[in-house]
């Protein structure tokens, strides 16, 4: 096997693999750009978080913000993981996945009254409530539901995750949680409450964390709660640490493993009795994926280099949102070198996915292949500039499968074309 990226996408007589099958084969039948998934290389993911964690009563949800795709989820749910969601919508994609309701958790800072009645009715395991005002409306609404619901308290623990201020969410200016020093109260209310049920603690301080000292700090905190409660005699079930481990987005990246994220909180709740609870998202799908795209055109500006393709921040917002790394490699290695700017067809300056970047100088047709994408690539994209979302491709062994169709303009329409005939007819 020569040099590529992972076991998963290698290089193979200068040919950039998927598992055992050459990508450049998949792009001349699907097309580009499309998303790419070895469906390998996340059951070996799924095979590592368990391993770590099988040692602790621990319930694994994956994160659905991450990569909702339901082909991507039944993969999680025929593994026995739960699932950690954010939206009705989430919910909703966890249903049609199989997911039993007794293994969803669903946090969010602004869950509408819809969402929630939608997720009681569900009776999902807990949900991770983010404000005093939200433990009212639960409250509410489950009166006139008659039902009950379990809730557990996000707290803010606030600790520096040292990542992307963008995706810190456990610091005291985050919008995410009650601060930590605010949350004693906050249980003392919420237990008097006659259809709420507090059966956790919750905290998550944010995602792609290279270190695990911040988990170590955030649990601590947040385990010095938990006891605070038992005193006041508020007895919890379960301690939901989320989750945010980094990947590789580079190849010299070395994040932590589950194995050592393991070794460094299990000790901390376990001195609490309660059932663990991880919800990674990003750690589990990311590396697992790459964003196919096709070369349309070069451009020269005198000693500025440009690579164009057919691919854009609709389909991948991350190197534009937060000026984010992805590796890119060619799918047909060459032999010459060039330093350019890898670019999309969007009308934003923005709209780049490498600059100054070393890499293969690739021609008119040739194809990339934008690494570690599998995580916040296919979710986060849009149909700005009236662009169709790109197909999505499920790789297993040898063979591969169309699990996203590409969309087209009529699907892109389709919402708008009722609207505007009824405004003609008027």
């Amino acid at each position: 096997m020569e040099e590529g990226f992972s076991r998963y996408f290698y290089y193979r007589e200068n040919q950039l693999f998927c598992e055992n099958i050459p990508i450049k084969e998949i792009a001349s039948k699907v097309g580009t750009p499309f998303y790419l998934y070895s469906k390998q290389a996340i059951l070996d993911r799924i095979d590592q978080y368990k391993k770590a964690f099988e040692e602790y009563n621990t319930l694994i949800c994956y994160a659905a913000k991450a990569n909702s795709n339901l082909s991507i989820l039944k993969i999680f749910e025929e593994n026995d993981l739960g699932l950690d969601i954010v939206s009705g919508g989430e919910l909703y994609k966890a249903k049609k996945a199989g997911f039993p309701s007794n293994k969803i958790v669903y946090a969010g800072v602004g869950k509408t009254d819809f969402e929630l009645e939608y997720a009681i009715r569900e009776n999902i395991l807990s949900f991770n409530v983010e404000s005093e005002m939200e433990i009212d409306v639960l409250d509410e609404l489950a009166e006139k539901l008659n039902k009950t619901v379990r809730i557990s308290i996000r707290v803010n623990p606030d600790v520096d995750p040292k990542t992307h201020p963008y995706i810190s969410t456990g610091l005291r200016k985050s919008k995410f949680g009650i601060d930590i020093d605010e949350a004693l109260n906050v249980y003392r209310k919420a237990v008097k409450k006659k259809n709420i049920d507090v059966i956790g603690i919750h905290c998550h301080i944010g995602s792609q964390i290279m270190e695990i000292s911040p988990y170590v700090e955030a649990v601590e905190k947040t385990a010095e709660l938990v006891f605070r409660l038992k005193k006041e005699g508020i007895e919890l079930q379960h301690f939901d640490i989320g989750g945010g481990i980094g990947i590789r987005y580079r190849p010299e990246d070395n994040p932590p493993t589950p194995e050592d994220l393991a070794k460094a909180v299990i000790p901390i709740v376990r001195t609490t009795g309660l059932r663990l609870i991880i919800e990674p998202g990003r750690s589990l799908i990311g590396e697992a994926g790459a964003l196919i795209t096709q070369v349309v055109f070069l451009k020269n500006k005198g000693d500025k280099h440009f690579i164009i393709v057919d691919s854009g921040m609709n389909d991948l917002l991350r190197p534009a949102m937060y000026n984010a790394y992805h590796h890119i490699l060619s799918v047909e290695k060459k032999e010459r070198k060039v330093v350019a700017d890898i670019v999309g067809p969007i009308c934003e300056t923005g709209d780049f996915f490498a600059l100054d970047r070393e890499i293969d100088d690739v021609q008119r047709k040739d194809y990339l292949a934008v690494m570690s994408a599998g995580a916040y690539g296919s979710s986060m994209s849009s149909n700005y500039n009236v662009r169709p979302r790109a197909a999505e491709v499920l790789v297993s062994d040898n063979s591969f499968y169309l699990i996203k169709e590409r969309e087209d303009y009529s699907y892109i329409t389709k919402l708008e074309e009722d609207a505007m005939a009824s405004l003609i007819t008027e």
